[in-house]
């Protein structure tokens, strides 16, 4: 490995460690540097500021690391993702917290999207669904996950999982019966 790789995995360690700890807006590049024993110079080498080391953290640990050709369903892919969160579910719950530009939460969402594409593709058979209809998955399942993760991770990722499918089977059931009532009523 590499001296910058590291350097970026010492700050990341670091920067979890804090973040079990404390609040992300009460941690500060000095507070990551003092506890690392690393100098502010060497942390804006690397990263230009928290945000984005927070970002370098899912990056490296997910996002580089799954295999996106290996899973067979988008549920397979949504497995992954609790799989991960929920072994790092300290750290995440904190991340997920932060809120405004270059938040985890914004770059979380630019992440997903292009699975988020890829599902709604399997789902209308289409080349481009509709921006709404990935916006508004994306942002259900962002909100889906900062409860799962805020209320401590109370359910398995299964359970999780098992949950959110039973919640769109039957709201799907529930669509047809009601399409099917104002058709018989025509």
């Amino acid at each position: 490995m590499s001296d910058s790789n590291i350097t970026k995995r010492a700050l990341a360690q670091t920067m979890k460690e804090l973040m079990a700890r404390e609040p992300f807006s009460k941690i500060s590049v000095g507070d990551i540097c003092e506890t690392c024993g690393m100098s502010r110079k060497s942390f804006y080498y690397h990263f230009k500021d928290k945000y984005d080391l927070v970002s370098w953290i899912f990056y490296t640990e997910f996002i580089q690391t799954i295999p996106t050709a290996g899973y067979d369903s988008p549920w397979d892919f949504l497995e992954g993702i609790c799989d991960y969160f929920y072994r790092e579910h300290e750290f995440y719950r904190s991340a997920m917290q932060i809120q405004g530009q270059n938040s985890f939460r914004e770059y979380f969402s630019e992440v997903m999207s292009p699975f988020i594409d890829q599902f709604l593709r399997r789902v209308f058979h289409q080349d481009a669904p509709s921006p709404f209809f990935q916006t508004f998955l994306t942002d259900a399942f962002l909100a889906s996950l900062i409860r799962w993760l805020s209320d401590g991770v109370q359910y398995t990722p299964e359970e999780y999982l098992a949950n959110l499918k039973k919640l769109l089977v039957e709201l799907a059931r529930q669509v047809l019966r009601d399409l099917d009532d104002c058709a018989d009523q025509k």
